[in-house]
């Protein structure tokens, strides 16, 4: 599928997103698609993996769940991360020949919530090298207030270090051995801070490496969230010294290290 056959993206969009590692596509799932993910959702929030983990502290008021990988079991999560219009803006944004899947990630936030999500690279916690990106799907209405924030060019800067989002600890790399994070919110003027009012099926796609976070959802409703996860035709298979998020022990001593992303796990879902 060509730019020109996806309303969503124009070659301006393209440019945008290779400068910034950030765009917002409007619409990018139809009101039936809404409707398909909230069911989808629903049934992981009613039977969680064992991969699901509530990600705010036990004083909050409000509660932040995330679980993953869940395609291969619901029905309504498969349908849209291999057949909506999502692969398709993926390959235009990565520049690609051909896109795989890599993972979904359902992220509930219900009203109240006080937990953000600390600024981060996604890219040191995968078990992929290479490129590839997010698309960040709401499925309600989500102000600019309790929206994802990223920063705009961050995309081209190298890996900074990974910490646990409740602690801050430095789990996977020993103190000192990358650049820490800046303090983005201590001069919030000094960013290009990338953020806007939702509404259900508009999409944030986001690079890997662009450095991102969110707010808690000081807001009466949930701010539930369906993240696709595509991988460009250069991925790779990165054997990491730490346990990745998520994990994939299927693919211990099946995909060495290095290798092309060929795998079940991992299906190709666009081609140019």
């Amino acid at each position: 599928m060509s730019p020109a056959a996806l309303p969503q993206v124009t070659d301006a969009d393209i440019e945008a997103y290779a400068r910034d590692g950030v765009l917002i596509v409007r619409g990018l799932l139809t009101p039936e698609e809404v409707d398909l993910a909230r069911q989808g959702i629903a049934r992981i929030l009613e039977a969680p993996s064992m991969l699901a983990q509530i990600a705010s502290g036990i004083d909050d008021p409000g509660r932040f769940v995330e679980d993953f990988r869940r395609w291969q079991d619901i029905d309504e999560i498969a349908a849209l991360a291999l057949h909506s219009a999502a692969p398709a803006v993926a390959g235009c944004l990565l520049n690609t020949p051909t896109v795989r899947l890599y993972h979904d990630h359902v992220l509930v936030k219900e009203g109240g919530t006080r937990q953000r999500t600390p600024w981060h690279q996604d890219q040191p916690y995968y078990n992929v090298d290479g490129h590839g990106t997010s698309a960040w799907i709401p499925v309600d209405r989500v102000p600019i207030a309790g929206c994802l924030e990223l920063v705009a060019g961050s995309h081209h800067g190298p890996w900074k270090m990974p910490r646990t989002f409740l602690d801050g600890k430095a789990k996977w790399f020993p103190e000192g051995t990358l650049a820490e994070l800046p303090d983005i919110d201590a001069d919030r003027d000094a960013h290009d801070i990338r953020a806007g009012d939702l509404l259900p099926g508009d999409a944030i796609f986001f690079d890997f490496l662009t450095i991102h976070g969110a707010p808690g959802f000081p807001f009466a409703g949930r701010r539930r969230v369906l993240s696709l996860r595509y991988l460009a035709e250069d991925a790779r298979h990165a054997l990491r010294p730490w346990v990745t998020s998520p994990p994939f022990p299927e693919l211990e001593g099946v995909l060495p290290d290095g290798a092309p992303m060929e795998h079940p796990l991992f299906p190709v879902v666009w081609t140019a």
